[in-house]
């Protein structure tokens, strides 16, 4: 039988027990070098020359996911070494990042450097490369990382003009009932189910995007863009379902219909520890099912950061060719 974008799954990668020791050595190594910390240019730098030690079906499934993420537009790694045995209690203060360069934080960056260049934002989390995704007391009802109520589809960062092309999330802990899951949507899924009006309308310069919670006080938003673009048969996507206003009414029933066709096609992750998600953001919005987080120090917590893959695009958005733009 053959298998239609509309039903695949995401890709999955699983690491045997000798990738994962090697991967763990690399990362310890990293880890453990002197002064390391992950926002330090030098430290990044030295990720950026480890990542080829990778094992090398890693690397083979990472590299053939860059160039094509598939139908789901989605890439679940299994197994990797996350430093469980001095894992600290779960982070439940706004705006929690990773300074220290842990082996998780490692694991992350190598990965992240294999696909392309690691970055932030700097109003996102003080610009922070690795991020904790966390529930945060009092935030439970927000469209952000720190709620724990159903977190509408995305792409990540919508209202920025250089987007990462890719999410990064890698699980530490589960939540207590593990029922929490990423859910994902890809373009490709659903572009053959749309009308051809609303594909139409998808493709006009009538929808503006608002910055996220994530990103504090920010006024304004984008100029009227389109909600898809680039090729036809194959378009990239750009929406916040929580931030993306139509202009015309042709463009709200449009916009209306795409988001029941998230829903319709959204397939669920249930991430546990060692579990790493990719998330091509150029044509795959992600959003998460809600969770009951009891703060004790156990609740959920994944690790994300963005790649770029070419970050020469935002050079005129960063400080002395750095990893964060402005």
């Amino acid at each position: 039988m053959t298998t239609t974008a509309s039903d695949a799954q995401p890709g999955v990668l699983t690491t045997g027990a000798d990738d994962r020791l090697l991967t763990e050595r690399l990362a310890g190594w990293l880890a453990d070098r002197p002064g390391a910390a992950v926002d330090d240019p030098a430290w990044l730098a030295a990720v950026r020359r480890a990542w080829p030690e990778l094992p090398a079906g890693l690397i083979t499934g990472l590299r053939e996911f860059r160039r094509d993420s598939g139908p789901t537009g989605t890439l679940l790694i299994r197994g990797l070494p996350i430093g469980e045995e001095g894992l600290p209690p779960t982070p439940s203060r706004p705006g929690s990042v990773q300074r220290e360069a842990t082996v998780s934080a490692a694991v992350l960056t190598l990965v992240a450097s294999c696909l392309g260049d690691p970055g932030a934002f700097r109003a996102e989390k003080s610009g922070a490369i690795v991020q904790d995704v966390v529930p945060v007391p009092g935030k439970e009802e927000d469209q952000s990382n720190a709620g724990s109520v159903l977190l509408s589809f995305h792409t990540e960062n919508a209202f920025h003009p250089h987007r990462p092309d890719f999410v990064l999330l890698l699980c530490l802990r589960a939540d207590h009932e593990q029922v929490a899951e990423l859910r994902t949507t890809c373009v490709r899924q659903v572009l053959p189910l749309l009308t051809e009006e609303s594909r139409e309308a998808l493709f006009r310069a009538e929808f503006v995007t608002a910055p996220p919670p994530s990103f504090g006080a920010h006024d304004g938003g984008t100029e009227p863009r389109a909600v898809l673009y680039g090729a036809a048969e194959d378009p990239d996507l750009c929406v916040d379902l929580a931030a993306t206003e139509p202009l015309t009414e042709r463009g709200r029933a449009a916009l209306d219909e795409l988001g029941g066709l998230f829903e319709r096609r959204a397939q669920g992750l249930r991430l546990l520890p060692g579990d790493l998600a990719i998330v091509d953001n150029r044509v795959t919005v992600h959003g998460r099912s809600s969770f009951r987080p009891r703060y004790d120090g156990l609740d959920r917590w994944l690790q994300r950061t963005f790649v770029f893959t070419d970050l020469r695009r935002s050079r005129g958005c960063r400080r002395d060719d750095g990893h964060v733009l402005d």
